[in-house]
């Protein structure tokens, strides 16, 4: 739909505006760090493969959206307020900079595979579009009906649906900043041992030039950064699966050949890698700490956003029961079917 004067479908409608103003990325060592809010949002400039953009707060209006099964929009806010984004100058906001510093410089090729695996940006199916698409493997796997597809997908997405809410509500209240602001502010006119770029490894750097393990046309997602997306979709679709099939099995795996990755092609990974699902809380979690070898979160956004993710799963499938009026799926008695 569109609410705005833009004609841009989708469009923020609530006049939202950043704290700071747009960079470049990296910030560099000769950015204005004294007049940048550190505890904020900062939107990005950069090459996306065809123009220059400066994308704007993605899904600042979601706050507004009714949810599926949450009592209201803002249901879980106080559940993430209780740990919040760590805030500049604490010892917990410089601490959780340095553990992603230390994670950049000792990146291994499968977690960089993890990270690119997990990016879901644009021309994608998205974090929410992953986990329909392992419940298509679910379907294959257990021989679905079309009457058992309508039902998993039904609840499945419904979930989705509230953890987009959940985890954008939380974004737009905190307007967390995100690594690839805090890490320089923190870091620049100091000597820091990190990930260089494409293809340079670890190397020494001023630590205003840090950048994330991301491919340079979407270096970082453009909304804030408590609580993670990623952690949030994932944790709640693993929930809705495992309450579907009364198990955690999963069983399903992707495989990269040398040299397949995107963001060092030709060189990364130097062998084939392959990631393995045993359960769906080990793709969840896995969905998650992507996020921190890629750079985009801090710990506590990606352990809140899981954490958040499970308690919202969790609502939605009591509700979606409720329309299946099906005993093979009541809640007392999960199963196989």
């Amino acid at each position: 739909g569109n609410l705005t004067a833009s004609g841009v479908p989708y469009a923020d409608y609530t006049g939202y505006s950043p704290v700071n103003p747009a960079t470049t990325v990296p910030l560099g060592t000769g950015y204005d760090y004294a007049s940048l809010n550190p505890n904020h949002w900062q939107p990005l400039t950069y090459f996306n493969g065809t123009m220059t953009v400066t994308p704007s707060f993605i899904g600042a209006q979601w706050y507004k959206v009714t949810p599926f099964a949450m009592r209201a929009a803002d249901e879980f806010v106080p559940f993430s307020a209780r740990f919040g984004p760590a805030l500049y100058p604490s010892e917990i906001y410089k601490s959780q900079a340095q553990a992603l510093i230390a994670i950049s410089a000792g990146l291994t090729d499968t977690q960089k595979m993890i990270a690119e695996y997990w990016t879901n940006g644009p021309r994608t199916e998205l974090p929410p579009g992953h986990w329909d698409l392992f419940a298509q493997f679910v379907s294959t796997r257990d021989h679905h009906t079309v009457d058992d597809d309508a039902k998993m997908f039904f609840a499945l997405t419904a979930a989705i649906h509230d953890a987009g809410i959940a985890a954008w509500v939380a974004k737009r209240l905190f307007d967390s900043v995100r690594p690839v602001t805090a890490i320089p502010f923190l870091f620049h006119g100091q000597t820091i041992m990190a990930w260089g770029g494409p293809f340079m490894g670890t190397v020494s750097m001023d630590g205003g030039n840090w950048i994330p393990y991301q491919p340079s046309t979407f270096p970082t997602p453009p909304f804030p950064e408590y609580i993670s997306g990623h952690s949030t979709f994932s944790a709640a679709g693993a929930e809705i699966l495992r309450r579907w099939t009364g198990s955690d099995n999963f069983g399903a795996s992707v495989t990269f050949d040398s040299g397949s990755s995107v963001v060092e092609p030709g060189v990364t990974p130097a062998t084939p890698i392959t990631l393995y699902w045993a359960t769906f809380t080990d793709a969840a979690n896995q969905a998650g700490i992507s996020r921190r070898y890629g750079g985009i979160h801090f710990e506590r956004a990606d352990l809140v956003g899981r954490a958040t993710g499970r308690l919202v799963g969790a609502q939605a499938w009591g509700k979606a029961l409720r329309y299946f009026r099906d005993a093979r799926h009541d809640s007392s008695a999960p199963g196989p079917r």
